[in-house]
């Protein structure tokens, strides 16, 4: 199976690993080929699952600007869960918890069908070489997987700076059962979503940012 995601290099600051090694107990679900129970781990099941949340900094201001929600993110990059458990830590957040692993094969082992009230994946790794494309996460079978992860009227929001790969993916989620588009083709932008490094640095390369909004339909 070719994995979905890049380990991308970076600095791995001090106050990140003390983070990582001092929170890591109590935010951190380990894999596991079981299902979660979200009942022992938040109070109420208003879950979101964000996979790929980079360095975090969108993904805590969600939370902090919808604590009656809970939010699960999935990344494998550690200086990005560092960081993200040094603003929870920062900003007392409590609804947030991460799994490190790859999204790929976490949603469809841990999370159970019918169990998400949302699913954000916010620039995903776009895998631009024609060659590489087979290796993009917004494709199915995963799509479908994703989709008997949501609650009925749950919805799916992805946003991408790549044009191919915005194209794909309309495609790709258009075709996925259970899953019917929001908008008549790319959506309109949601100004609740903060603005991404990953966002910023496309605009800055000219890159137009295309969204997709799904909602699962029975």
């Amino acid at each position: 199976m070719h994995r979905s995601y890049v380990l991308r290099s970076g600095r791995y600051t001090t106050a990140q690993k003390n983070a990582y090694d001092s929170m890591r107990d109590q935010f951190l679900i380990p894999f596991s080929d079981n299902n979660i129970d979200f009942s022992k781990i938040f109070q109420n099941k208003n879950i979101t699952m964000e996979i790929g949340f980079g360095m975090g900094a969108a993904t805590a201001q969600i939370a902090r600007d919808n604590p009656e929600m809970n939010y699960i993110g999935v990344e494998v990059h550690r200086p990005g869960i560092g960081r993200l458990l040094w603003e929870i830590k920062n900003q007392s957040l409590s609804n947030i918890r991460i799994i490190e692993y790859d999204a790929s094969i976490a949603a469809g082992t841990m999370i159970p069908s019918l169990s998400l009230d949302a699913i954000h994946i916010f620039f995903p790794d776009p895998w631009p070489k024609k060659r590489h494309k087979k290796r993009r996460l917004i494709q199915r079978p995963f799509t479908e997987t994703l989709a008997k992860c949501l609650k009925h009227e749950g919805y799916l929001y992805m946003v991408t700076d790549w044009e191919d790969y915005g194209l794909q993916a309309l495609e790709e989620l258009t075709l996925t059962a259970g899953l019917q588009n929001a908008y008549n083709g790319f959506a309109d932008p949601q100004t609740w979503r903060p603005q991404t490094k990953f966002e910023k640095k496309g605009i800055a390369g000219n890159h137009t940012i295309r969204e997709l909004f799904f909602i699962k339909k029975v």
